[in-house]
């Protein structure tokens, strides 16, 4: 205890005064900050500092010296002997030896060519060799690897000695865009982004995808399965080459044009990026690198993540931690991402991963022995490293645990993050729809889901990301809809019922989850005009199809079908935020949520939502309470008949307060709010 007080955290009592219960634990947040302040004072004076230490993708691996020869450092304590082999010296095991320097680190250097070129062409396929303990030579692909590629006539991938010319080499030409202050993320996988049944390009997305985007309203991207992984259908969670931008959709250099005309937009770029775990392949991945089990993982158990079948990263080895912060910096400073969305956050936090853990809110859960100091601290290393990179810079933690300070400043005791994903939110919805009746959706469970997150704790509010678009589950217009979306969405045929409450409750339910839900909004690809099927990556279960592994967008382009609705629906919600900014105000005061008449009202950044979620009734005259007096307009109809409605409220009629306090509110309003619909009210 005594040494835990020497312990100066700068802002800790900014974090005792947002959340009073955090005082009970101050040893224990001290203690992890205390750990965190040593590390980064160790890196100070052996390497020169955290953004230094972050630098090291410019030693280790392959590198062209300024003489135009080879230079390379690998860490492999395990091995006896770290050989290069590759078409440059037809493939020869031991020609070309690295020399051991100590610290498990070996190293090479390959003079230039007598003609003064460079010994190792671009281009070149190369591979290292370790010899292990049990005198064994066996292949493995550098950790450092920037550029991977699968054979057609292999399952092994190999390892590209990417370096380009000055002339063939992509320069960005845009400047990163201004962090936007309410993020409306569109979460976005790069192979599926193509109505062809193929893997489709990083050209492809920046051609054709990016401004359909920009158009819907959307300020950010987050980019999955870009860190390269050998089976397509992990969607990128099996990451297998941590440095390598995937070479099924192109070359290092489309990923950056990519980047670069999505930057041109004034959009924002996220990386979704995996350092919960990684692949357990050997032969193209990082598992038994040297030889050992050991190397980068923790040896044993506690270096398997059972129901992943993935291996447990070891972050108390120095190296581990070199690699993993030089990571990020590697995708930040030469790819230009803007951000990180870090996935798997919970099973870092905890030993038992989060499994089967229900997370009751008892604070004893966060700060007692479950909690795993080592992932967490670095976790707090990978925040403080990249908001000292960039002021803009935006980190997301896909955690469902809520712990807490999660997203507070490290220099408040907090773990750094900027905003977490609120996971609780789809769960939801699809519950609802999958187990309740119309009839008894609980008003009340509804709302306190979508508001109840920790205070001055940021949150990406979401309907359903890509979690709900697999095969197995069904994204929420296929849980309305069904298979109706197949015959019933021609607007040559009259409008079903079953269509009709599917279109209704899709735009509803958005409206809601993005006004109410959080602090930013995500939207996973396609599920913005109701994509009507599921996502199944090639496999042998559909004899390798491509089928379901696409996003059609002739559905939401064709004039005739009534998905063109809801993406018209999806890209008003988006530019009505534009304007009104409610994304970055306080949350939403909720003054009304009713049961018996399904109404919600709140009020947030100065507007009015109005949702009737009563699958019959409609009210003519509904009274509501309303903060600043004034003359109102609706903004928004869901009702509307660009976005499929019934068009039953007249667009230019005018709403007056009168001075009669209501539902907690200095005045009160009467409106029209017809069954199933939602509305945005604005003073004008």
């Amino acid at each position: 205890m005594e040494e835990n007080k020497k312990v100066d955290i700068p802002k800790l009592n900014r974090s005792f005064q947002i959340d009073p219960y955090l005082k009970f634990y101050e040893k224990e947040i001290k203690r992890r900050y205390g750990i965190f302040k040593n590390i980064l004072k160790t890196m100070d004076e052996m390497e020169g500092g955290i953004e230094k230490f972050g630098d090291s993708y410019n030693t280790c691996g392959l590198h062209v010296t300024k003489e135009n020869g080879i230079r390379g450092i690998e860490w492999a304590p395990g091995a006896k002997g770290v050989f290069l082999r590759g078409d440059f010296n037809d493939w020869d095991r031991t020609s070309h030896p690295y020399k051991n320097i100590g610290y498990g680190k070996w190293e090479i250097n390959i003079p230039p060519k007598s003609d003064g070129s460079c010994p190792i062409p671009h281009g070149s396929v190369i591979k290292l060799v370790i010899l292990t303990q049990n005198d064994e030579y066996v292949d493995r692909l550098s950790p450092w690897a920037t550029y991977v590629t699968c054979p057609r006539e292999s399952i092994v991938y190999h390892q590209i000695f990417w370096n380009p010319g000055e002339k063939e080499k992509y320069y960005f030409k845009h400047a990163r865009p201004e962090r936007p202050s309410g993020l409306r993320i569109y979460e976005c996988h790069v192979g599926i982004a193509s109505e062809e049944q193929k893997i489709a390009s990083y050209d492809n997305f920046r051609i054709n995808v990016i401004p359909r985007i920009a158009k819907q309203g959307y300020n950010a991207i987050q980019l999955m399965a870009i860190m390269e992984h050998a089976y397509y259908g992990s969607f990128g969670y099996q990451v297998t080459n941590f440095f390598a931008a995937s070479s099924r959709y192109g070359t290092p250099d489309e990923l950056k044009h990519l980047i670069d005309v999505a930057h041109s937009h004034g959009i924002f770029v996220l990386l979704d990026v995996v350092h919960s775990h990684a692949s357990k392949n050997v032969y193209d991945g990082l598992n038994e690198f040297d030889g050992t089990k050991g190397c980068f993982f923790h040896d044993g158990p506690r270096g398997e993540h059972t129901l992943w079948d993935s291996r447990l990263f070891d972050y108390t080895q120095w190296e581990v931690l070199r690699f993993l912060i030089s990571n990020l910096s590697w995708w930040y400073k030469e790819y230009h991402f803007d951000g990180f969305r870090f996935d798997g956050v919970t099973s870092m936090l905890y030993h038992s991963h989060g499994l089967g853990h229900a997370f009751s809110g008892d604070y004893n859960e966060y700060f007692g022995l479950n909690t795993d100091t080592e992932s967490l601290v670095y976790l707090m290393l990978a925040n403080h490293l990249l908001h000292q990179l960039s002021p803009n810079m935006v980190t997301i933690a896909e955690d469902v645990s809520g712990m807490p300070a999660l997203c507070r400043p490290v220099d408040e005791g907090g773990t750094g993050f900027d905003y977490r994903l609120a996971m609780a939110i789809p769960d939801k919805w699809i519950q609802l729809l999958k187990e309740k009746r119309d009839d008894d959706w609980n008003i009340g469970d509804i709302v306190f889901t979508l508001s109840n997150r920790r205070w001055m704790e940021k949150t990406i509010a979401y309907a359903e990301s890509h979690d709900q678009a697999l095969v197995g589950d069904k994204t929420i217009a296929f849980w309305l809809m069904d298979k109706e979306m197949y015959t019933e969405m021609t607007v040559m045929k009259p409008l079903s019922p079953i269509v009709d409450r599917g279109i209704a409750l899709h735009k509803m339910i958005r409206l809601i989850t993005h006004g109410l839900g959080g602090e930013g909004w995500l939207n996973f690809i396609g599920n913005e005009f109701g994509h009507p099927e599921w996502l199944d990556f090639p496999r042998e279960g559909n004899n390798e199809s491509y089928y379901y592994a696409r996003r059609q967008w002739n559905l939401a382009d064709d004039d005739l079908l009534r998905y063109k609705h809801l993406n018209n629906f999806d890209r008003a919600l988006n530019l009505t935020e534009e304007k009104y900014k409610w994304l970055s105000a306080d949350p939403g005061y909720v003054s009304w949520k009713h049961e018996d008449d399904k109404v919600v009202v709140f009020e947030r950044a100065g507007v009015i939502f109005v949702l009737n979620f009563h699958p019959s009734k409609s009210f003519p005259d509904y009274k509501i309470g309303v903060e600043e007096p004034g003359k109102y307009k609706v903004v928004l109809d869901s009702d509307a008949e660009e976005f499929g409605g019934h068009k039953r409220l007249n667009p230019g009629s005018e709403h007056f307060t009168f001075p009669e306090p209501y539902a907690g509110r200095r005045n009160s309003m009467m409106v029209y709010i017809p069954s199933r619909v939602g509305l945005i009210f604005a003073r004008f």
